[in-house]
């Protein structure tokens, strides 16, 4: 599935946080690592009122950028194939570019370099939004290095786009013998045309043989979906779990990660139902955002869905 992981680094330590999980993705897949340091001369040279940028002060952000590499060197030294580049350039379009020439690209969420932000939220939105190739992105404040996922999640609303992170999913899960959960969430509150409309949702206002009218048909295609997916899952050998769940969309997705200890979130970055969009890119964005464990983001390019 992977053979070349691309790790963007500022040295924080978020960003060290997601390199650790790069390097067991990696070793799960016997893939290679490259570590990629980016100096943003353009966000530096606000520092200057001449609005320039020095060569000795440049030539000190590129010793920067390579000790916040050179760390990630030594661990991944050993385990796998490893390799570096320390570049300039804006963070976000650097990265992007250099994903072409890897299969997976493995960031924190919240990195800060001694200048500005080098891999800040913003950053890794844009770079899930345009990455030729899947992304994980890795928030949270633990201090432990990864070691492997016991329990996978894939959310789905049925539609080709979500399934787009079936496969990617079930590797994972695969590489890590793990537990493969999948959720459906139905979005009740879209049902009854209320604003706010995302993945999930139980509204009020929804009760009521009307409402339940319009439920049952929601669930029933919640249990396909889930069902499919289980099945793939289960053909790979794995132990699966199937939850149909009702709320809004990213909260239920936020909750559901807590509660069932899931490490490891695979998803479509687009997806729709038949009454309207679940799995959006703002859903993927508020998961990456809210939870504090990987989120492998899979956009849904090939399945035709809009942007």
């Amino acid at each position: 599935m992977y053979e070349s992981i691309l790790v963007p680094t500022d040295g924080s330590p978020t960003a060290d946080l997601a390199a650790d999980h790069a390097l067991a993705l990696a070793e799960a897949f016997d893939a290679s690592v490259t570590v990629l340091g980016v100096v943003d001369a353009s966000e530096a040279a606000g520092a200057f009122d001449a609005g320039g940028v020095d060569d000795e002060y440049l030539d000190g952000l590129e010793t920067e950028a390579r000790r916040s590499v050179d760390p990630v060197i030594e661990r991944a030294e050993g385990r796998v194939s490893v390799d570096a580049a320390v570049v300039e350039g804006d963070p976000a379009e650097t990265i992007v570019d250099r994903a072409t020439d890897h299969d997976l690209v493995v960031l924190g969420t919240h990195g800060r370099s001694a200048v500005g932000r080098v891999l800040a939220g913003s950053t890794s939105a844009q770079v899930v939004r345009e990455s030729p190739v899947p992304v994980v992105t890795v928030g949270g404040d633990d201090t432990e290095p990864a070691s492997g996922y016991d329990d996978v999640l894939i959310p789905t609303d049925g539609s080709d786009a979500a399934e787009v992170a079936v496969d990617h999913g079930i590797a994972v899960a695969d590489a890590f013998d793990a537990t493969l959960h999948t959720a459906y969430v139905v979005d009740v509150g879209a049902l009854a045309g209320g604003a706010g409309v995302t993945v999930g949702g139980g509204a009020p206002g929804t009760t009521g043989a009307a409402g339940s009218d319009l439920l049952k048909p929601m669930i029933q295609n919640g249990e396909e979906a889930t069902q499919r997916v289980a099945d793939r899952a289960r053909d790979a050998g794995l132990e699966v779990a199937m939850d149909v769940l009702e709320g809004s969309p990213g909260s239920t997705l936020v909750n559901y990660v807590e509660e069932e200890d899931i490490d490891f979130v695979a998803m479509g970055t687009h997806g729709h139902t038949g009454l309207d969009r679940v799995l959006l890119g703002s859903t993927t964005e508020r998961t990456v955002r809210n939870v504090s464990v990987p989120v492998l983001s899979v956009r849904a390019i090939e399945a035709g869905a809009g942007e």
